[in-house]
């Protein structure tokens, strides 16, 4: 016996020692176990004095179980021990990991025991990894993602897990997968435009009105109705040369015509007329277009002279001229259903006319706010950045989704990593938004509900998962979705990050386990303690002293907090810092060295 109980103060147990513990090694941090004749409650030391312990309640074991949690207190006539190895077990977990489990460390305070993790545990819920810059968190990543899949004695062949990867660290952490078992792969997609061959690619005809607000940085509710639009005519632009000609006649006209009859000032509608048929005209109908009658032929632009009263006299004729091209109701397409293969340019098209369709140009108001949409789809589709929509061939979202994750020779990747690392923060969120929407999407419509789950892992989380407008403006955030809905579907969401007060409240409160590295800034500390469930105020002091690679875990994957310390993986992530002295003090760089060389001795340093 180690002693017998003082006092139980609320969760707290206070022990007077009867051995002596300057011939016994350091108490702190070990379990105990409160033994009586119907229970056995377990405590983990927290302090000792040479004469006194404290320890605090972590749970009970009954039936050869360990039942975590504060349900029963020891009596004062309880037997003081330390646990033993089997009943450590039962805490821990098996030292030797079976089908279920993986290991992702090991123990700080039982030295070298393994902490094997069951994987429905930790992966059949949203995660999230914590930790301030150099603390370790892609050591740690990588480290729990090469032990799942560097495991020669099983392979998670069916595994689909998506890297958002910030800085483009992974690769070389994971690209041997296939050496280890030849039915797994991995594979790359980068930002960076000059890699033509893996470079992301998404179709521009996936995206519906919410993936385009994003991209073109909505505002306001009020110009989703335009995208709406936009979106319903390109499909119609895009199609058969001569269908497509009696279409855009179609909007023209009845755009003319609300002009025309609006009642405005002659100047003003002839100002209009001709600034849309400046922009927007076709063969047919144009400021060129013939207008005949008896005995003279003029042209349309003609037909738009003021006389010395200030009245269009010819307004009767091009109101007819014009209304000869506005088609009936029932031979106007319907396009409820067709899906084609478009570009950015035939969106772009399709936007410019969703302005005249709406009247838009009517009110000056109301079309600046809408053309601005139009300005950035253009700007869009005349950057570099265009090539992340051209997509080779017409495929729909099932097949697309499918296609992401096989690898060049044909078989099935297991994990493919997005490099966003060559993009603006801008781009790479609505880039990671929209992928993450539709693996979302095609989860909810599988027809059997949680049958292939997908992990999405976002590398530097709080530049993307983010209290956005989104809510605002298209009712909801995908991440904040995703957290809340994805479970059910198979959608599993990993956060990592070094900002967690950054991040969206929804998304890491939905978090269901935790693994926290050191964490140093105050603001980040009480955010995790007013945010992270079940952590206590000794945890939250013990962060900000870790040793990189080490970290506090808990969540519904671990039965008590544990601390635990991850190995260094191999090979390592791109992650470490620049060697500024090799740099600085290699004496092969002469004062004359390019670039390029300086960049070549600071990546062998890494």
């Amino acid at each position: 016996m180690l002693g017998e109980i003082r006092e139980i103060l609320e969760n707290n147990v206070y022990v007077d020692l009867t051995i002596d513990l300057t011939k016994q090694v350091n108490l702190v941090d070990l379990h105990v176990v409160f033994e009586d004749s119907d229970k056995k409650v377990v405590g983990q030391i927290l302090s000792t004095t040479k004469t006194t312990l404290k320890a605090s309640i972590v749970g009970e074991i009954k039936n050869n179980t360990f039942l975590p949690g504060v349900s029963v207190k020891p009596s004062f006539r309880s037997k003081i021990r330390l646990i033993t190895m089997p009943e450590l077990e039962l805490i821990f977990g098996p030292q030797i990991p079976g089908k279920t489990e993986v290991t992702f460390g090991y123990s700080n305070i039982y030295e070298n025991y393994p902490i094997n993790v069951n994987i429905n545990g930790f992966f059949s819920n949203h995660f999230a990894i914590l930790g301030n810059s150099g603390s370790g968190k892609s050591f740690t990543v990588s480290r729990i993602l090469q032990n799942i899949f560097l495991d020669r004695t099983k392979a998670p062949v069916n595994a689909r897990i998506i890297l958002f990867d910030a800085y483009g660290e992974y690769t070389q952490a994971l690209q041997d997968v296939t050496k280890v078992n030849n039915n797994m792969h991995y594979k790359t997609y980068t930002s960076n435009t000059e890699i033509k061959e893996e470079t992301i690619k998404i179709p521009i005809w996936l995206l519906g009105v919410d993936d385009l607000a994003l991209l073109l940085d909505v505002t306001t509710p009020n110009q989703l109705p335009i995208i709406e639009k936009a979106l319903s005519l390109v499909p119609i632009l895009s199609g058969e040369e001569e269908k497509v000609l009696t279409y855009k006649n179609d909007i023209i006209a009845r755009a003319l015509e609300d002009i025309l009859l609006s009642g405005h000032q002659s100047t003003k509608i002839r100002d209009q007329v001709t600034a849309v048929l400046t922009k927007f005209n076709t063969k047919d109908l144009n400021l060129d277009s013939q207008i005949v009658q008896p005995g003279y032929v003029r042209t349309l632009k003609q037909c738009l002279f003021i006389d010395k009263t200030g009245k269009l006299q010819e307004m009767e004729l091009v109101v007819n001229f014009v209304k000869q091209f506005i088609l009936e109701e029932e031979r106007i397409p319907n396009v409820s259903d067709q899906m084609i293969a478009y570009s950015l340019t035939n969106l772009e098209e399709a936007m410019d006319f969703a302005l005249i369709s709406e009247g838009i140009l009517k009110s000056d108001k109301v079309y600046d706010y809408a053309n601005v949409l139009s300005v950035r789809l253009h700007s869009l589709a005349n950057s570099k950045n265009h090539v992340f929509f051209e997509y080779p061939s017409y495929v729909d979202r099932n097949t697309y989704v499918n296609n992401l994750f096989t690898s060049v020779g044909g078989s099935d990747c297991q994990i493919i990593n997005f490099n966003i690392s060559y993009i603006d923060d801008r781009l790479a969120k609505v880039l990671t938004k929209i992928i993450s929407k539709i693996v979302f999407d095609y989860t909810v419509e599988n027809p059997t509900r949680g049958s292939m789950p997908f992990h999405i892992i976002i590398e530097e989380a709080h530049r993307y998962v983010q209290e956005d407008t989104d809510t605002e403006i298209l009712g909801y955030n995908i991440f904040d979705r995703i957290t809340k809905e994805g479970r059910k579907y198979g959608t599993l969401l990993g956060l990592i990050t070094q900002r967690p007060s950054e991040l969206s409240d929804t998304a890491i409160s939905q978090c269901s386990n935790f693994i926290i590295l050191r964490t140093l800034h105050p603001k980040d500390l009480n955010y995790i303690k007013e945010m992270v469930p079940n952590i206590s105020s000794e945890m939250i002091g013990t962060l900000k002293n870790l040793k990189p690679g080490n970290c506090i875990a808990f969540g519904s994957a671990f039965k008590v907090p544990i601390s635990m310390v991850f190995k260094k993986p191999d090979p390592i992530p791109l992650s470490s810092n620049v060697d500024v002295s090799s740099i600085w003090y290699q004496e092969s760089v002469s004062s004359t060295s390019t670039m390029s060389q300086i960049q070549e001795i600071s990546t062998n340093t890494n």
